[in-house]
């Protein structure tokens, strides 16, 4: 299991991508992968994630930006020294690609920032990297 970390603002986020083989079809470029993300408030003050930016690209070049609202349906609330932890997904016509990301983030003092998602891998037991 590989982890990606990356701390921003006193928020700690890692992802976890695992493939997920029985709902990919490389017959039909059709490859899916989980990550599960956890946040970690290392900061002095609760904070709220209100919305997400990630940047996907497959292993052809192609990239694909998603925003929205929260994560999985929530907007929630991460007091100091706490933590929130969420699974979700996403396909690629390609056995491999790379993941990275923000939150937007509010403080209790109503301070609006943002906190880097590592970028990640996406690999396939499809897919043979090679070192340039």
């Amino acid at each position: 299991m590989r982890m990606f970390t990356k701390t921003t603002h006193h928020i700690k986020v890692t992802a976890i991508p695992t493939f997920l083989k029985d709902h990919s079809d490389p017959d039909e470029r059709h490859y899916v992968w989980a990550y599960t993300i956890q946040l970690e408030n290392h900061g002095e003050l609760p904070v709220q994630l209100i919305d997400r930016r990630w940047v996907i690209t497959d292993a052809g070049g192609q990239t694909q930006e998603v925003r929205g609202p929260g994560v999985v349906g929530e907007t929630p609330t991460i007091k100091p020294g706490q933590a929130f932890q969420y699974t979700s997904g996403t396909s690629l016509p390609t056995p491999s690609g790379i993941m990275l990301g923000s939150y937007g983030m509010v403080n209790a003092r109503g301070e609006h920032f943002d906190v880097d998602i590592p970028a990640f891998s996406l690999d396939s037991p499809y897919f043979t990297p090679t070192i340039n």
